[in-house]
């Protein structure tokens, strides 16, 4: 992250200058207070970061953790609204919210998932891994192949890329960086998830931000892409001294 700063801060000028209010009203105002702003904020962040352990403890699939917290925070959000008049609380349920899932989405991934299923089932996944392992040899062939899979990322969205990632390097018991817990399996959290920032197009979130947004894909790869693949391999070069250190 830094690195790109200190790219971007040497043509960023001037000052920012915060909205002003206008005809005496502050549209910055919401109708929750802080209190309640900041219970709802670290009831998710907290649901998010206890994923793991609840994985951990009750060895139930993450998403069931994600579907607890949420429930939770249902369960908040409508006792500390329930004496706000309906027209107030009903955008802030979490009811209104699941109505404006982008369905689109979910189905996409869907889709993805279950064409990277084909293509493990078929074989091409274990012929592209064999491919990687012909092209890249020696002691950092690890990295290099979650390098390349990472700017893949920037192409094919990395949620679908992890997943035929796993379809091409079967999980081991014995120990070495392709075990749970693996280098090979830290590094590629890293990679996908960050290479695919060179692209607009490497993220739901990123096609998301060209749709509500309007922004153009040759604005992100004239005015992005070089910044994001700079950071992404700032950060490569960390993980792996910090890994051989």
């Amino acid at each position: 992250m830094i690195v790109p700063i200190l790219f971007l801060s040497l043509d960023l000028k001037g000052e920012i200058k915060p909205p002003r209010l206008q005809d005496g009203v502050d549209y910055a105002t919401s109708v929750c207070n802080v209190f309640e702003r900041h219970l709802v904020f670290l009831t998710g962040l907290i649901g998010l970061l206890l994923v793991p352990a609840f994985k951990a403890i009750t060895h139930l699939p993450p998403f069931m953790g994600m579907m607890l917290s949420l429930s939770i925070i249902w369960m908040i959000t409508e006792f500390i609204h329930r004496r706000k008049p309906l027209e107030e609380k009903g955008p802030l349920s979490v009811l209104a919210v699941l109505r404006r899932i982008d369905t689109a989405s979910i189905l996409f991934f869907l889709g993805i998932l279950l064409a990277v299923s084909t293509l493990e089932e078929t074989g091409l996944l274990g012929g592209a891994a064999s491919a990687f392992d012909r092209a890249f040899t020696g002691e950092y062939s690890v990295y290099m192949i979650n390098m390349m899979i990472g700017f893949l990322s920037a192409i094919v969205d990395n949620v679908p890329l992890v997943a035929a990632a796993q379809g091409m390097y079967p999980v081991t018991t014995g120990g070495g960086p392709f075990a749970p817990g693996g280098i090979f399996w830290l590094f590629l959290a890293y990679c996908a998830g960050t290479g695919g920032s060179a692209l607009i197009i490497g993220s739901a979130a990123g096609i998301a931000v060209m749709g509500l947004e309007r922004m153009d894909f040759i604005w992100y790869l004239r005015k992005i892409t070089l910044l994001s693949v700079t950071g992404y391999l700032a950060g490569a070069v960390v993980f792996i001294l910090m890994s051989s250190m």
